[in-house]
């Protein structure tokens, strides 16, 4: 074999390792932020200028060093560490957000008018309750001209974007009142919590109600209408539950004892969510973010070409696994897609594959970083500690959900890349596994000691405060050795580039920690009403009334009533989640569902960590899913593709995963509960063997062209495969197989598609 020489190795090493040309590269990271900007709410930051930006600045910098402080050394005590970080973050919402875009026709006026309806209406019902007879007129006059001019500040007189420099002078005002809820709780801890607990003065009832109004329009700026909406909704549903109908009236409750609720409790704005996000999900999302400033993100691009590059269709499976590994220190689907998306939807759409089905991998592929083990989504650390199981335990129990899922991707990605006839990346544009490991490896210790402190169960902030440390550290290796690290890629974290860590770490969790304390509303409500309860009576008469009219046709007895029952329980479930994620991100989604889901699929037989892993799992796939497909239309915007389109082809490519959720539901041993090694492979054999089935179905194709016939027979066999009926899963595991295999007999490729499902 012929030595290359040093001049070849060197021209190698840096088309694998060494980052893009200097414009380029600044081209790329202006299209990434600028898609960014547009689809995902939770960055749509203000660019700021002048002592404004340098007050944000310092300020951010000091909650993430705060966190970080806080994550090596001690926590506070429960309530004020919440109390802290909501103070800070709240705040910042106000100063680094502006105001959503203009909603479209009338409905901007309508929602603003229902918000400041709201915030009027919580004020008076205050001022009107026995609570506040002792409130000196002048005080009451003080606290209505707050709640007005609450009101009246929030209503859209004056729509601003992203482009605006500086904070207006509202919006200081927003901020102020905002951290002083916080602040308030602070101050006076001892008095409120311990001198007098259960008590609650007017004065304290009068910050609750800011702070509800400060929550939902920080919800507002960051989320969307949505959530803001459905959190009104449901306090509303508490103060007025004796004037409802039906099984929906209680007996209703004042609004100061809503608001003490609400706003002193534990379940409301400073709930295990908010209490999630500050311990640990904060952490995670700062060391992603100074991973990424190492280079971490482009490691792993290039691990995943020399994974998949070389096999037919080699960009889209790139895509799809490079999602996966960069979605590890991502926690949002959207930035997932744009960030690893412009490196790779061009590459696909070069090899031939067409620009909508290009962005629609991309974006399929990124939703799943938020499942995938050992760093998942925010979602994931609320279901832990709600649950009550350490984190190395959901670790190893989501392994297999997040491996079905891009098996998934990657088999449909495979079929069509086979009809299309593709092959693989050219040979020259895999990077050698040495070269990369050799100019790489540093990038490694500090998420292989990050996840070894996880499984040696050590606290997740813990193990964020060394990934981070680390992180910082081992960035500088290659300067420390020298000449001998000439070779080696990645950035030092230098102290200019540590404060814009920090800050972008601290900006990134501004949106879900908006988020979190509105979703408390809906929490406390469910708690103090139960309103929980008597959604998941509606589910199960509802699944019970459908399972029977199907179980008439099953006149072979094989399956029992209450297998279908669950069935329709899981696709209510489902239906929900689509619905629900199409305005609102995947952490709210999970926790408002699971907390009214999980007692209905519990009183079925369903284990907990079943329920609420599903309901994680449909949440992450509603961000592909039409008409609010975020994902897809930030990958529309690099692939030149039409948005809904797009969305279209991302839900059709997530077809078969989105059988994954079912299958664990009927075999839990999937999630390694109760494990059994049989068992075990008997579930996971048919789940495989769904996936195969429902992929090849909405593909259209598996050498041969699928027909209506088809399609419909593998639909109802692969179904029908997650029962875990040992006679239904080897008669229908035969049948998908005896289908997929007629297909794919000789001669069968590139054949004419006319009559086919899926369309390209």
């Amino acid at each position: 074999m012929k030595r290359r020489s040093k001049e070849e190795e060197s021209t190698e090493m840096s088309t694998a390792s060494a980052p893009a040309a200097p414009d380029r590269h600044l081209q790329d990271q202006e299209e990434i932020d600028r898609l960014i900007e547009q689809f995902d709410p939770e960055s749509n930051f203000r660019r700021l200028v002048g002592l404004s930006a340098g007050f944000v600045t310092v300020v951010a910098v000091a909650l993430s060093g705060w966190h970080y402080y806080t994550a090596g050394f001690g926590l506070h005590n429960e309530v004020a560490h919440r109390a802290i970080h909501l103070c800070v973050v709240l705040g910042l919402c106000f100063l680094v957000f502006p105001r959503q875009r203009r909603l479209a026709g009338p409905w901007e006026w309508i929602v603003s008018l229902a918000m400041a309806a709201f915030h009027v209406l919580l004020g008076w019902g205050l001022m009107q309750s026995s609570a506040s007879a002792e409130v000196p007129p002048a005080a009451k006059a003080a606290f209505y001209a707050v709640i007005v001019s609450i009101a009246a500040l929030s209503l859209p007189f004056k729509v601003y974007d992203g482009s605006h420099r500086h904070v207006p002078w509202r919006d200081w005002i927003f901020a102020a009142l905002a951290s002083g809820c916080s602040l308030y709780l602070i101050v006076f801890f001892d008095s409120i919590f311990i001198q007098r607990p259960g008590q609650h003065t007017p004065l304290d009832l009068m910050f609750g109600v800011i702070a509800i109004a400060m929550v939902l329009e920080a919800a507002r700026r960051t989320m969307g209408v949505f959530l803001p909406l459905l959190a009104m909704a449901t306090v509303l549903y508490g103060i007025f539950g004796p004037y409802l109908p039906g099984d929906l009236a209680h007996r209703g409750y004042s609004v100061p004892r809503v608001v003490a609720h609400l706003y002193k409790g534990t379940e409301g704005i400073y709930g295990i969510p908010v209490g999630v996000v500050a311990t640990f999900v904060f952490h995670f999302v700062l060391f992603g973010i100074m991973a990424q400033l190492t280079g971490l993100g482009q490691l792993f691009v290039n691990l995943a070409t020399i994974a998949a590059g070389r096999f037919s269709g080699g960009p889209a499976k790139v895509s799809v696994v490079s999602s996966g590994l960069f979605g590890m220190i991502s926690g949002s689907a959207i930035a997932n897609t744009v960030t690893t998306g412009v490196m790779t939807i061009p590459l696909m759409k070069k090899v031939g594959f067409s620009p909508r089905f290009a962005g629609a991998v991309e974006a399929s592929a990124s939703c799943g970083g938020q499942v995938t083990p050992p760093i998942m989504g925010a979602a994931a650390f609320i279901m832990a500690e709600t649950l009550g199981i350490p984190y190395n335990q959901l670790i190893l129990v989501a392994i297999v959900p997040a491996a079905l899922h891009y098996f998934a991707i990657l088999w449909m990605v495979h079929l069509e890349a086979r009809r299309l006839k593709l092959a693989g990346m050219n040979p020259a544009e895999i990077p050698t596994l040495g070269l990369v490991l050799k100019s790489s490896w540093h990038l490694f210790i500090p998420l292989v000691v990050m996840v070894t402190l996880l499984l040696l169960q050590y606290t997740p902030f813990m193990a964020a405060f060394w990934g981070i440390t680390l992180t910082i550290a081992c960035s500088w290796i290659p300067r420390l050795l020298g000449p001998l690290g000439r070779h080696m890629t990645g950035l030092p974290v230098t102290p200019r580039a540590l404060v814009q860590g920090f800050e972008m770490g601290a900006k990134s969790a501004l949106g879900i920690g908006a988020a979190c304390a509105c979703v408390g509303f809906v929490l406390g409500i469910t708690t103090l009403t139960g309103m929980g309860f008597k959604f998941s009576a509606f589910v199960l008469d509802l699944s019970g009334i459908a399972a029977q009219w199907v179980d008439g046709f099953d006149v072979f007895g094989w399956f029992e009533l209450k297998q279908v029952t669950i069935l329709f329980g899981l696709l209510f479930t489902a239906l929900a989640c689509i619905i629900m994620g199409s305005g609102v991100p995947t952490t709210p989604t999970y926790i408002i569902l699971a907390s009214i889901v999980a007692p209905a699929l519990a009183q079925l037989g369903v284990p907990q960590l079943a329920t609420h892993f599903f309901v994680f799992y449909y949440g992450v796939l509603a961000d592909v899913t039409p008409p609010v497909a975020l994902a897809a239309f930030a990958a529309a915007g690099i692939a030149r593709s039409e948005p809904m389109r797009t969305g279209m082809t991302a839900f059709r490519l997530s077809m078969g995963k989105a059988l994954v959720p079912f299958a664990f539901v009927y075999a839990p041993v999937l999630l390694l509960l109760d494990f059994n090694l049989v068992n075990f492979a008997f579930a996971l054999g048919g789940a495989v063997i769904a996936i195969l089935g429902l992929g090849a179905a909405y593909t259209g194709q598996c050498g041969r062209p699928i027909r209506a016939p088809a399609f419909v027979l593998l639909n109802l066999l692969s179904l029908s495969l997650v029962f875990g009926h040992p006679v239904v899963t080897l008669v229908g595991g035969a049948a998908v197989l005896a289908i997929l295999g007629w297909h794919a007999r000789p001669g069968g490729q590139g054949a004419d598609r006319s009559g086919a499902i899926g369309p390209r």
